[in-house]
């Protein structure tokens, strides 16, 4: 079931996140609408997602193993200069090349938006180890911040000379990265379980990054008017991620377990039990 939701989930966040592309090809929408919705909403699902979620569960997880909770923060630290480190180089990449024509600049686009879908699916899968709830919100988070990305990518390929359908089909299978990491990362189940806390914290600090960085600077650079809509759209996303959390909770009758957590306690008390068993027979 956990699995069936992981797919769902990492398809629907990748493919979902194409809407705003796919309208980008359709000249009739008002694509500033869409951005000044977008872009401030996708900001607060992201800090939602990692203050209100991931955060949170990465220090449950340390302290249920024991570990110092303090390296979580590092971690988040990690995460953000990471993220930060690798954009730049992405960049230095785009314009050390520029020699290189049109076909260069588009490859460092689409390879850009691969790895970018490539980390959301990190988080989704990561996320699931620990709570299918706390998976399907990230998921959530993922397709509402990449949105307005993608209707960046869309048009920068369409502005480099890309037919439309080639544009589309191209980004659909950057998406699929979204599930392709989100899978591999499931899969590695228990040898990657000791170090979820770690990677949750990261992927925080990604999530952050993105927010901070890229989006809230831009809020503060529109008039008064359209700021004040962005600023209050951006605490709606804030607050979407806890009450998404407890609606896909009842929607799926799943309880707010700690993933393995849950799995490794009940396991200790078997063999608990287990090993008491032979004394009580002696």
């Amino acid at each position: 079931m956990d699995l069936l939701l992981l797919i769902i989930a990492s398809l629907a966040g990748g493919l979902f996140s194409l809407i705003g592309g796919v309208l980008l090809l359709n000249k009739r929408v008002k694509l500033d609408t869409i951005m000044l919705l977008a872009m401030p909403f996708g900001a607060g699902a992201l800090l939602g997602a990692a203050f209100l979620g991931v955060l949170p569960e990465a220090l449950h997880q340390v302290h249920d193993i024991g570990g110092d909770e303090s390296s979580i923060l590092l971690w988040a630290l990690v995460g953000f200069a990471i993220f930060f480190v690798m954009e730049r180089t992405i960049r230095w990449f785009h314009r050390h090349h520029e020699h290189g024509g049109v076909n260069s600049h588009k490859s460092l686009i689409v390879i850009g938006d691969t790895i970018h879908n490539a980390i959301d699916g990190v988080a989704i899968g990561a996320a699931f180890l620990v709570n299918p709830a706390l998976g399907i919100a990230t998921a959530v988070a993922v397709a509402a911040h990449e949105i307005p990305q993608e209707i960046g990518d869309f048009g920068i390929l369409i502005s480099k000379g890309m037919k439309r359908s080639k544009v589309l089909i191209v980004n659909v299978l950057s998406s699929l990265a979204t599930l392709v990491a989100a899978l591999v990362v499931y899969s590695l189940g228990d040898i990657v379980t000791p170090i979820v806390p770690m990677l949750l914290a990261a992927v925080a600090g990604f999530f952050i990054y993105i927010a901070a960085s890229d989006i809230i600077p831009d809020i503060h650079e529109q008039p008064q008017k359209r700021a004040n809509i962005q600023a209050a759209l951006l605490l709606v996303g804030i607050m979407i991620i806890p009450a998404a959390g407890y609606v896909i909770e009842d929607v799926f009758g799943l309880e707010h377990s700690h993933g393995h957590d849950s799995s490794l306690e009940a396991t200790a008390d078997e063999h608990g039990h287990d090993e008491t068993a032979p004394e009580a027979h002696r």
